[in-house]
Parts: structure tokens; sequence; C-alpha cells
């Protein structure tokens, strides 16, 4: 363990270099929020924060593990390695309604305080800018190719309306049917066709009597992506998109045979025939590490912001950072960018994540997390405990050989 001396100058040291980056990070924020981009699509945040962190002497790799718009960004030569995480990726109609923006200016902000202050620590710091969150699992392509590999830890913040310790996360599982049968002429020769809208239409509906008997944490919603092309014409293919969730990934497998016989059901009655297809990747629930998150609030608190319990106030959503809470310690708190009620993934969400209060919470985000980064690094006890905690959990982290 260093000095307590020293940890105080190294904390001082990280967040006056956020002082200096402050009007930086919310340009950087507002840049991505006004071009937003879809998911393995942010090429302009790509450059925007591979530029900044070129420009700031880190040693940067641009499209990174083999994704056109990931990155990695290193600093620090020995010493425990903690991951700052980056989203850019936007959703379609509404922007960042989901608040990317933030999420990127923070991670910024914070790997680059901790790279100010990692030769004096012996810390390692790795900023990976994560593509595609929003169904594209950007960041389980990442970790099956590698990006987690050596990691202590893995952090990032997420904006809501309040400041919680974690979201409350499901495991999802996205399916894609498409019901095939026969065109006929509607008004001659009704008789002759297989109605593929018939099938997808009694499968949404054997879906809703399902939702009575699953448990009250699960969800199942779905669209119809292909409804036909003409009311004169008997479709001959139709096809949805649903998400299955539940709060586990055995439950989500689970529940998403369940849908897949109903979807069957439909097509069975119909005549028609289906093909369903698991979405991959699947994401899991977050771990959230408790032992990191109390490092987090603390310091969260220490500069003047509670965080709250999430049993008081959820926000619930689904992540790929719960895969990547499967294979290193890792962590996923929400920060108040937006009025107490606005939820996320609405046009009121993306008007608010380019707020005073939004921009805000970027730099409370990136001195937060750059604090426990310095936690992680100076004292011992810290990542004694997130490892304990990990392997209890049954965790094995990327990088070690699973092998007893």
């Amino acid at each position: 363990m260093a000095a307590v001396s020293s940890i105080a100058r190294a904390k001082e040291k990280a967040l006056k270099r956020i002082d200096e980056l402050a009007d930086t990070l919310i340009s950087v924020s507002h840049q991505i929020h006004t071009q937003p981009e879809l998911g393995f699509k942010e090429h302009i945040a790509h450059e925007i924060l591979t530029g900044i962190l070129e420009e700031e002497g880190l040693e940067v790799v641009k499209s990174a593990y083999g994704l056109d718009t990931a990155f990695v960004a290193s600093a620090g030569s020995r010493g425990p390695v903690v991951a700052v995480l980056c989203e850019y990726d936007a959703l379609p109609g509404i922007g960042h309604a989901c608040g990317h923006n933030l999420i990127a200016a923070a991670g910024l902000g914070a790997g680059l305080a901790a790279a100010a202050v990692a030769d004096d620590l012996t810390g390692r710091i790795r900023i990976l800018g994560t593509p595609a969150e929003e169904g594209g699992g950007g960041k389980v392509l990442m970790l099956e190719r590698g990006a987690f590999e050596e990691v202590d830890a893995a952090l990032m913040v997420h904006p809501a309306d309040a400041d919680l310790r974690s979201i409350s996360s499901l495991a999802v599982q996205q399916i894609s049917v498409v019901y095939t049968g026969k065109a006929a002429h509607a008004a001659a020769a009704p008789e002759a066709g297989l109605n593929a809208l018939d099938a997808a239409v009694l499968g949404y509906m054997n879906v809703g009597a399902l939702r009575q008997h699953i448990s009250p944490e699960e969800r199942i919603h779905g669209i119809f992506t292909n409804a036909g092309q003409r009311a004169n014409i008997v479709p001959e293919e139709t096809s949805a998109s649903w998400y299955v969730r539940s709060p586990d990934r055995a439950g989500v497998d689970a529940l998403a045979q369940r849908v897949i016989a109903c979807l069957e059901a439909g097509a069975a009655a119909s005549g028609c025939s289906i093909n369903c297809e698991l979405g991959q990747p699947v994401y899991n629930e977050v771990k959230d590490n408790q032992a990191l998150l109390d490092r987090y609030v603390a310091n969260s608190v220490s500069l003047g912001r509670e965080v709250h319990p999430t049993n008081g106030h959820q926000v619930v959503g689904s992540t790929d950072l719960g895969n990547v809470s499967y294979a290193v310690p890792a962590i996923h708190p929400m920060i108040k960018a937006a009025p107490l009620g606005t939820a996320i993934h609405t046009n009121d969400f993306a008007t608010a994540a380019v707020s005073q209060e939004a921009d805000l919470s970027v730099l409370h985000a990136a001195r937060t997390m750059a604090l426990t980064v310095v936690d992680c690094w100076t004292d011992d006890r810290t990542l004694e405990a997130a490892r304990a905690e990990f392997a209890s959990a049954g965790g094995v982290r990327e990088g070690d050989d699973a092998t007893p």
C-alpha cells in the first residue's frame, strides 16, 4: 500500500487534470450527442475520442479487436490493470436517449486523469471504446477477442434520473422470426393461400397469454418487422423481432424456449412454416462487484454527491457490460443526469443528455471513477476484496486458467 500522503497527492493531481479537461469533456459529450450514430457505425465518435487520446500522448489503437469503431488506449507500464469503458452508440429515431454521449465523455475524462498518475502509482489504465451496446454486443465481441485480458477491474457509469449504486439489470435474448405461407388473391381465391400474417398474429397473441404466467421481473416485447405487402394479397412472408428478458442468464434461456413454443404454435395453427433464430450475443445480467462499488460510492460522497441504493428507485435494463462482469470484477453505477422521473430511451432523456445537469454529471462521474482507479492501484485491500468476491461468485478472471 502506498503512503497516505502520496495517495492524497495523486488523487489531487487526478482531480486537477479533470478540471483542466472540463471544457473538452463537455464539448465531446455535446459533439457526440449532436451527431448520433447507430451501433458499429460510430465513426465520428471514434475519431473524436481517439483524436483527443492521441493529442494527450496515450498509446492508441484505432479500429481495435477487429471492430471498425472500437478502440483501446493505454498508459502505465506495470501494476494492476484497470479498464475504463466508453460507450457512444445511439438509438434509431431518438438519438442519445440513453445518454451514451455522457458515458463516452466521462470514461475519457476518468481515463486521462488516471493516465496522468499511472507511472507515479505503479498502475496501468486501459481506456476501451466499446461500440454497439444497444443490441450489437460490442463488449461481448471485444471480450471474446482479448480486450479484457489481465484486467483487474472494469469501470463505467451510466446516466439516469437518479444516483444509484447499480442498474436493475436483466439478461436478454433476441429472437428473429420469419413465417412462410402461400400467396393468393385475397378476393378471388383466399382459400388457396396460407396466411403468414395470421401466423405472426396468432404467435403474438400466444405470447400475450404467456405473459400471465411469467415472473413479475421478466419481460417479453416484440414488433412485426414485415406484415405483408398489400391487403389484397394473402401475405406469403412475415417477420417479427422479439426481446426476452429475465433476471439471470438461466432464466432468459428457459423463457426464450417458452416464447418460441408460442410462436411455433401460431405457425402450426395457420399451416405456415416458421424459422426462429436466437440472436447473438446474449446479454447476461450485470454482477456488480460490491467491493468496487463501495469505493466508488465512498469517492462520490467525498465529492459531495450521495449514491442511493436501488431498492427504493430502480432503472431496469439490459447491457453487454453484464457479460464483462462475468469475466472480470466490474461495476455499472447510475448517475443523475436528468430530472427525477425522466425515463431512459425517451425523447425527454435525449434532450436532458445535453443539459447543464448532464454536463455536471460527466465531470462528477469522471472524477469519481478516477479516484476509484487510484484506490485500485494504491490500496491492496480494494482489489483483494474485489477478487475474493468475484471468485466466490464463481467468476474466472479473463485470461486466467479456469482449470483447477
